[in-house]
C-alpha cells in the first residue's frame, strides 16, 4: 500500500536524484582528458557554458511535453511539433545515441565485473558474463517500472556518492595550486563536446513528467537541482584531478581514477577507484534503459502490457548487448561517437525548433517555461551547431 502511495505521488528527491545519475556517468571517467589541454580555468567556463547551455534546452523540452495533455515521448513531440522531418530526425538521433550508450554500458560495467571476481575470488571470467548479469538485473527493474528503479537508483548513487568523497578526500592532499594556473583559451572550445554529454539527462523529461504527475513547478525544480548537482561535482572532480599532475602528464588513454590509484598507491584507493567507475556506468545505464523503453513504446506503438513490457526490454537490451560481446574493450569509442553528433542534436537543436513550433506556429496556450523569446532560442540553435562545427573540423 505504501509503495502505491509513493508511486501516485511521486517523489522529488527521487527524481533530482534520477536526473543527477543520468547525468554523472561514465563520461566523468575522461573529462579531465580534455580538460588538461585547455587547463582549469577555461575548463570550469565550458563546464558553466555546458550546463546553462543543456538547463535551458532541458526546459524547453519541458514546456513542449506540458504542452500535450497525454503521455508523450521525444519521438511524438518531434513529430506533433515538426511533423514528419522532426520524427525522422529524433528517431535516427535516439535510437544512435542511446544504442550506442548502451554497448558502451554493457561493456563497461562486463569488464569491472570480471575484474572484480577475478580479484575477489581468483576466478577468470569473459566480459560478457559481468555484462549479462547487469543486464538480466537492469531489464528487471525496468520492466517492474519508474518506482522500482527510482528506489535502487538511490542506492547506487549512495556508492556513487561514498566512492567519489572517498576518491576525492584521497586525492586533495596532494594538489599542487600551482598546476592550477595553467590556462589557454585558445583551445577551450575542445572541453565544449563533453560538457555537453556530462549533462545529457533530457532523455528522462518525458518520464519523471509523468512521475511527477506534471506539475510544472516540481518538475522545473526537479531539473534544476538535478542539473546543479552534477555541476558542483563536475567541478570538485575537475579541481583534484587538474590538481594532481601539470600539463602534459595526463596521456590520452588515462583515465581519472587511474590516476588516483597512481598517485596514491593505497590498495584502498584501487578499490575505491573501482567502485566509483562501476556506478558512474551503472547510474547513466539505469536511466537510459528506463527512457529508452519509454521511447520505444511511444514510438512502435507497443502497450505496457506485461508482455509488452517484456518485448520492449528486449529491445533495449539485446541490441546493445550484441555489439559489446564481441567489442569488450569499445567502451571509450562507444561514448565517444554516442555524444559527438548525437547529445548535441537530440538534446540541444530539437528541444529549441520544438519550443519554437509550439510558440511561434501552432500558438500553444502553455506557459513558456524559457524566457528570451525568440532571441533564445536562435542562440540554442547556433550554438549547438557551432559545437557540431567544431567537433567536426
Amino acid at each position: 500500500m505504501q509503495n502505491k502511495k509513493s508511486e501516485t505521488q511521486g517523489s522529488v528527491s527521487g527524481t533530482i536524484l534520477l536526473i543527477a545519475g543520468c547525468s554523472i556517468g561514465a563520461g566523468m571517467l575522461g573529462l579531465p582528458i580534455m580538460s588538461r589541454q585547455a587547463g582549469f580555468t577555461p575548463s570550469i567556463a565550458m563546464f558553466l557554458l555546458g550546463w546553462l547551455f543543456m538547463t535551458t534546452t532541458a526546459l524547453c523540452l519541458l514546456e513542449v511535453n506540458l504542452s500535450f495533455d497525454d503521455e508523450v515521448s521525444l519521438i511524438s513531440m518531434a513529430e506533433r511539433t515538426l511533423g514528419l522531418a522532426g520524427k525522422v530526425i529524433s528517431w535516427i538521433s535516439f535510437v544512435f545515441l542511446f544504442y550506442a550508450l548502451g554497448v558502451a554500458y554493457i561493456a563497461g560495467t562486463g569488464e569491472l565485473i570480471a575484474g572484480f571476481i577475478h580479484n575477489g575470488f581468483g576466478i577468470a571470467i569473459p566480459h560478457w558474463a559481468g555484462g549479462l548479469t547487469v543486464c538480466i538485473l537492469f531489464a528487471g527493474l525496468v520492466y517492474l517500472g519508474t518506482h522500482s528503479v527510482v528506489v535502487f537508483n538511490k542506492v547506487l548513487m549512495a556508492g556513487l556518492l561514498v566512492s567519489y568523497l572517498s576518491l576525492v578526500a584521497l586525492g586533495l592532499p596532494h594538489i599542487h595550486l600551482s598546476y592550477l594556473q595553467f590556462k589557454d583559451w585558445s583551445i577551450a572550445y575542445v572541453v565544449l563536446p563533453l560538457t555537453i554529454i556530462s549533462f545529457g539527462f533530457h532523455n528522462m523529461i518525458p518520464t519523471i513528467t509523468q512521475y511527477l504527475k506534471r506539475d510544472a513547478k516540481k518538475l522545473r525544480f526537479s531539473i534544476f537541482l538535478g542539473s546543479l548537482l552534477p555541476l558542483f561535482i563536475y567541478l570538485l572532480w575537475e579541481t583534484v584531478i587538474l590538481g594532481l599532475v601539470p600539463a602534459g602528464q595526463i596521456g590520452q588513454n588515462d583515465m581519472a581514477t587511474e590516476l588516483l590509484k597512481n598517485v596514491a598507491g593505497e590498495l584502498w584507493a584501487t578499490d575505491a577507484a573501482q567502485y566509483f567507475a562501476l556506478f558512474a556506468i551503472l547510474t547513466s545505464f539505469l536511466g537510459n534503459s528506463l527512457s529508452f523503453v519509454d521511447f520505444l513504446a511511444d514510438g512502435l506503438r507497443i502497450k505496457k502490457t506485461p508482455a509488452g513490457k517484456g518485448y520492449l526490454c528486449a529491445l533495449v537490451i539485446i541490441p546493445a548487448f550484441i555489439p559489446a560481446v564481441f567489442y569488450p574493450h569499445i567502451f571509450l569509442s562507444a561514448l565517444n561517437y554516442a555524444g559527438t553528433y548525437g547529445a548535441v542534436i537530440l538534446f540541444g537543436i530539437l528541444p529549441a525548433l520544438m519550443a519554437w513550433s509550439g510558440r511561434y506556429w501552432q500558438h500553444s496556450p502553455h506557459r513558456q517555461l524559457v524566457p528570451g523569446g525568440k532571441i533564445t532560442l536562435v542562440s540554442i540553435i547556433l550554438f549547438a551547431m557551432g559545437i557540431i562545427s567544431l567537433q567536426f573540423f
